[in-house]
């Protein structure tokens, strides 16, 4: 079952910020979009990934979506070290750009959370092209590009 929470609206980083540019985008209800919740971490999921992120040291985290094929490297003025450098790689290693996160976007996600948080890189990997949910004749593609980043991920 699914309450119409945009999960990845759903973390402290700037929630409030999220919920007003999502409001006055029309997104003020459940839906199957953009829609932030009455509050962060509402959701159990979400709640979930918060609370296993605490309970582990990770140096850095990739959160994964499915449009653009585009990595999003920053969450305000917050600049890890070796953030930028990282994301070059990856972006090298899978052919997406490198990118800032646009405005509308940049608040109250995952990767938004553990960088404020932390102050260690994380990145948004917008997979594939087109509307989701993407077909599954990019699959090969997407897997292809992203073995890159998973193996630079993993030793960074």
């Amino acid at each position: 079952m699914t309450t119409g929470v945009d999960l990845n609206l759903q973390f402290p980083a700037l929630w409030e910020k999220a919920k007003e540019i999502k409001y006055a985008q029309g997104f003020n209800k459940p839906a199957p979009r953009d829609f932030v919740g009455f509050g962060p971490l509402t959701e159990p999921e979400s709640l979930a990934i918060y609370n296993f992120t605490l309970s582990h040291n990770f140096s850095l985290i990739l959160s994964y979506h499915s449009q653009g094929e585009v990595i999003y490297w920053q969450f305000q003025d917050y600049n890890p070290p070796r953030s930028l450098e990282i994301g070059e790689k990856l972006s090298q290693a899978s052919g997406y750009s490198l990118e800032e996160t646009p405005f509308n976007s940049s608040f109250a996600g995952y990767k938004d959370w553990f960088i404020q948080n932390y102050n260690k890189p994380g990145y948004t990997i917008e997979v594939g092209i087109g509307e989701n949910p993407l077909p599954i004749s990019q699959f090969d593609e997407i897997y292809n590009d992203n073995l890159g980043i998973l193996v630079l991920s993993a030793v960074s």
